[in-house]
C-alpha cells in the first residue's frame, strides 16, 4: 500500500490485554522505523495505558469501557476533525470492531476472515492475508507487512521512570529472579502451575542459587493465596497485588529472569529485553510464548494435546488450548530447574 510512498497519519486499535498491547508496540516500532515522520495515533484501553501511555512519539487515545457508551463517544470526540491513511483494527472483538467503523480513515485493515473473530470482516474495507503457524507477534506484525513495511529489528522502548527504577532496585540484588505464579482469572482457563512447585522452585533459587526471588500479580484472592504460599514456605519478597503496571515493568526489567505461565509478564519482559522462563503445557509456546525467549521455555504442550486430546501437535487447529484442569501438571519440578541451571550456566 505504501511501498513507493511514506504514510502521513495511521490509527492503530488494540485495546487489551497486556500481552498483546506489547506485541502492538512491537508494530508500532516497525512502523516508525519505516516511516519516522507518519503520525501514530493508538487507541488503547485503559489500563493498558498505564503502561504504554507515556510514549511521547505516539498520540494515545484512552478507552475506558467501564464508562459504557460515553467511551465510545469520547473517542469519536478525540479523533473528530483527524483523518487516517490507514486504520490497523488489530483487535478483533464485537467492542473493538464498533470502535473501528467510527475511524475516520480511508482503509480500515481488518485480519483475515479466519482470524476475524465477531465478524470483524463486516466493520473493516479490507483484510491482511490468511496465514497459519505464526506467533501472535508476527501475526500482528502482518498488519504491517501489508501496508509496506520492511522488517527491522524488534524493539519496544517503553519508558520507565526514575521513580520506578528506584521502586525496582529496592529489591534487586547479584541474582534476582521475578516469579509471577498465576494467569489470569479466566474461566476454563487453566495455565496455573500447582503452587507446592512453585514452592520447590522459589526453595532452589534461594538455596542453590542465593537468588533474591520476588513475587509479582495481581489482587485476585488466587494470586494472594498463591504468593503466601510460596512466602511463608520459601522466604521469597511478596509483592502481588503490591505494584502498578509502570513499577512491575521495572521490576522485569532489573531482574535477571521471570518465570511465568503464560500470561502478560512473559511479554512485559520480552519488552524489556528480560528472559523468560515459560510454564507451557494448556497453550502452544510457539504462538503465545514469550517471543524472543521460546528456547527457554518448558514445553509439555505436546505431551498435553497427545493425553487430553488424544492427537499430535500437527493434527489440531492452530491456537488450540488444552482445557483440561491437570494439564499444567505434566511440567515437572526437574523441567523447571533444568531450565535455571541452562539460564545460570550451573
Amino acid at each position: 500500500m505504501f511501498a513507493n510512498s511514506a504514510p502521513e497519519a495511521i490509527c492503530v486499535l488494540r485495546l487489551s490485554a497486556i500481552g498483546d498491547t506489547c506485541h502492538a508496540l512491537a508494530v508500532i516500532r516497525n512502523l516508525q522505523d519505516n516511516w519516522p515522520d507518519a503520525r501514530i495515533t493508538w487507541v488503547i484501553g485503559k489500563a493498558e495505558a498505564t503502561l504504554m501511555g507515556d510514549i511521547r512519539d505516539i498520540e494515545f487515545i484512552t478507552f475506558d469501557k467501564g464508562k459504557g457508551l460515553s467511551a465510545y463517544r469520547e473517542v469519536s470526540r478525540r479523533l473528530s476533525g483527524q483523518s487516517f491513511d490507514v486504520a490497523l483494527c488489530m483487535h478483533a472483538s464485537m467492542r473493538a470492531n464498533l470502535l473501528c467503523r467510527t475511524f475516520p480513515a480511508a482503509v480500515r485493515l481488518g485480519f483475515d476472515k479466519a482470524r476475524a473473530r465477531d465478524f470483524q470482516w463486516l466493520f473493516t474495507n479490507q483484510r491482511i492475508p490468511a496465514a497459519k503457524g505464526e506467533h501472535a507477534l508476527e501475526a500482528m506484525m502482518g498488519f504491517a507487512r501489508h501496508i509496506g513495511a520492511q522488517p527491522t529489528e524488534p524493539r519496544w522502548d517503553i519508558p520507565v521512570g526514575d521513580p520506578d527504577r528506584a521502586f525496582a532496585q529496592q529489591y534487586s540484588g547479584a541474582r534476582t529472579v521475578v516469579i509471577s505464579p498465576c494467569s489470569s482469572q479466566r474461566s476454563r482457563n487453566f495455565r496455573n502451575w500447582p503452587v507446592e512447585h512453585f514452592v520447590s522452585v522459589t526453595r532452589y533459587l534461594r538455596e542453590r542459587l542465593q537468588a533474591n526471588v520476588v513475587l509479582t500479580g495481581g489482587t485476585s484472592p488466587l494470586e494472594k493465596e498463591y504468593a503466601r504460599v510460596i512466602a511463608d514456605q520459601s522466604g521469597a519478597t511478596d509483592l502481588v497485588g503490591q505494584t502498578s503496571l509502570k513499577q512491575l515493568f521495572a521490576l522485569i526489567a532489573a531482574a535477571d529472569v521471570v518465570i511465568c505461565p503464560d500470561s502478560g509478564p512473559a511479554h512485559m519482559a520480552t519488552a524489556a529485553g528480560t528472559p523468560v522462563i515459560g510454564l507451557y503445557a494448556t497453550s502452544n509456546p510457539d504462538r503465545t510464548g514469550p517471543y524472543l525467549s521460546r528456547d527457554l521455555c518448558v514445553n509439555r504442550y505436546p505431551d498435553a494435546v497427545e493425553r487430553y486430546l488424544g492427537k499430535r501437535v500437527a493434527d489440531v487447529r492452530w491456537g488450540r488450548r488444552v482445557r483440561h484442569p491437570e494439564a499444567m501438571e505434566l511440567i515437572t519440578i526437574s523441567d523447571v530447574t533444568r531450565k535455571i541451571d541452562d539460564f545460570f550456566r550451573i
